[in-house]
């Protein structure tokens, strides 16, 4: 009798959930700087609370099902759930805006389907369509790059909790560009957006120090870059060149935090390594796509939930050769 081999559960490595998970958060640092230093003390007020309100709802979620909550908080997945979600939203977002992102993504997203290893959709990102679409005012209240910095730990709260300090907003590089407003140095820097590329830079390196630990394989994140390069260089914004228009979509906007942190989510992308590469080229398509030609600047989050959708799709048919056997027999 032949025995089929097919994809997790069944493969084992060295290094744990909690291992992981905690890798994950180390690699976020160079990323969460970047976005202190351009953007002020608002994204640690955002993480702050995302992690506290992901952490209440997932202990009282495990108490209702009867699950042991010290076991499953121990996993770090609720805090890198928490922190992604952070990362993504607006860093002056008021703060009932982070809860009920962080109690959709932990609630709905995640323990609706069953918990770690079940959820059909990344949670994060689960989470940001549902306040973007939802609350798109509160949700492209953006800092303007360097303007907000100064402002310390104390304002930012009073900002994030009370709204009783005004933070200084601006429209995204990736929002102006479709909009057709903002001049070079003050929206568009060297590589992409202003401000943006450095974020972009910071995330890169923490996500190359994951692929060197071997948290996940080149497949997924190096096939999504090449894809959105071509889109952008094949169809290149009027008021761009084609090489400018590939750097800007390269180091702009959550290009890098999602090639690498988003889309290398082991449960909810696909997991061969064909389908690895296919499910990476179809989301950067689909972020140009959306970007260029649809209404939202950003596309990350969409383009990685429709592709959470066909990823068992693509698994099926992407599934390795099997050898030394000629198929079931009866």
């Amino acid at each position: 009798m032949a025995l089929l081999n097919v994809t997790s559960p069944h493969a084992h490595g060295p290094l744990s959930t909690a291992t992981v998970m905690q890798l994950v958060l180390l690699a976020t640092v160079p990323g969460i700087a970047a976005l202190v230093w351009i953007f002020g003390a608002g994204v640690l007020v955002n993480l702050a609370i995302s992690a506290a309100v992901s952490l209440a709802c997932e202990a009282a979620i495990l108490k209702v099902r009867g699950r042991p909550v010290g076991f499953y908080l121990k996993d770090y997945s609720a805090l890198v759930t928490a922190i992604l979600l952070g990362i993504a939203l607006p860093p002056y977002a008021p703060w009932w805006v982070v809860a009920i992102g962080a109690c959709f993504a932990i609630g709905v997203a995640k323990q609706l389907y069953g918990g770690l290893g079940y959820n059909p959709f990344n949670p994060a990102m689960a989470a940001y369509v549902v306040l973007l679409i939802s609350l798109p005012v509160q949700m492209t209240q953006w800092g303007a790059p360097f303007s907000n910095p100064a402002m310390g730990l104390g304002d930012a709260l009073a900002s994030n909790l009370f709204g009783s300090v005004d933070a200084v907003t601006s429209a995204t590089p990736l929002d102006a560009l479709k909009q057709g407003i903002g001049e070079a140095g003050q929206t568009f820097g060297s590589l992409g957006g202003f401000g943006w590329e450095w974020i972009n830079l910071a995330f890169l390196a923490g996500g190359l120090y994951l692929l060197w630990r071997g948290i996940f394989t080149w497949h997924a994140p190096i096939s999504m870059l090449i894809a959105l390069a071509v889109m952008a260089f094949l169809f290149p914004n009027e008021a761009q060149g084609r090489i400018h228009s590939v750097l800007f979509h390269l180091f702009s906007g959550a290009t890098m935090f999602g090639a690498f942190f988003i889309i290398t989510d082991p449960v909810s992308s696909a997991t061969t390594p064909r389908g690895k590469i296919v499910f990476g080229a179809l989301i950067g398509v689909l972020i140009y796509a959306i970007r260029h030609w649809g209404n939202y600047p950003d596309a990350v989050a969409f383009a990685v939930m429709l592709l959470n959708l066909a990823a068992p799709f693509i698994d099926q048919y992407t599934q390795p050769r099997t050898f030394g056997h000629r198929g079931a027999r009866s």
